[in-house]
């Protein structure tokens, strides 16, 4: 797409807050186009991955636990922060055996979402973990509660269409999926069919 926009100019920024899980700040910016100053804020929180994980028999690993910003009981797949210094594979695996106690033999990208870049400056990778198996060991934060449960991987969709799974990344997650084996993606014809 051509463009003829340009970023906006930033003239100063002021840290608000630092709090355990995002950095709040104003920053005053300057229009390139029409030259005029806004204040703007931002979040800064740590990049996210998302993990669909599926068993050899196609069943994919979901995790439940209540979320205090809703206030709800959810349905997920694993996923969680990218700490500093960590890739965001090495976090997938992370997250996905200290939440389930699975363990992944291949562990795919196959995609990346901006969560909402009208405020929140991370990112969020999705990735597909093949041949998962139960042979890690479950490590929760203290805070942490949840219960695993596994899906047929066809169900995915309905579990969307029937607001079982409300989690907008979640729903990302899936859409990169869909779109994987539209295209044909390499990794596609290795994902099992749902037992």
């Amino acid at each position: 797409m051509d463009t003829i926009l340009s970023p906006w100019v930033t003239l100063s920024t002021e840290v608000l807050g630092t709090y355990p899980i995002f950095e709040l700040s104003r920053s005053r910016q300057r229009s390139p186009g029409s030259g005029r100053e806004h204040h703007f804020l931002r979040l800064d929180c740590p990049d996210w991955v998302n993990v669909i994980a599926v068993t050899d028999d196609g069943r994919m690993v979901l995790v439940e636990q209540y979320r205090h910003g809703t206030d709800e009981m959810t349905i997920e797949i694993p996923g969680g922060a990218v700490d500093p210094g960590e890739s965001p594979a090495g976090s997938a695996a992370r997250e996905l055996e200290e939440e389930t106690g699975y363990r992944a033999s291949e562990l795919i990208e196959i995609g990346r979402a901006d969560p909402n870049p009208a405020f929140l400056s991370n990112r969020c990778w999705t990735y597909l973990a093949l041949g998962c198996r139960s042979d890690g060991t479950v490590s929760l934060d203290p805070s942490e509660e949840i219960e695993v449960s596994l899906a047929p991987i066809g169900d995915f969709a309905r579990l969307i269409d029937d607001g079982t799974i409300t989690h907008s990344l979640v729903i990302a997650a899936h859409d990169h999926l869909q779109r994987g084996l539209r295209r044909g993606a390499k990794w596609a014809e290795r994902l099992p069919a749902s037992s």
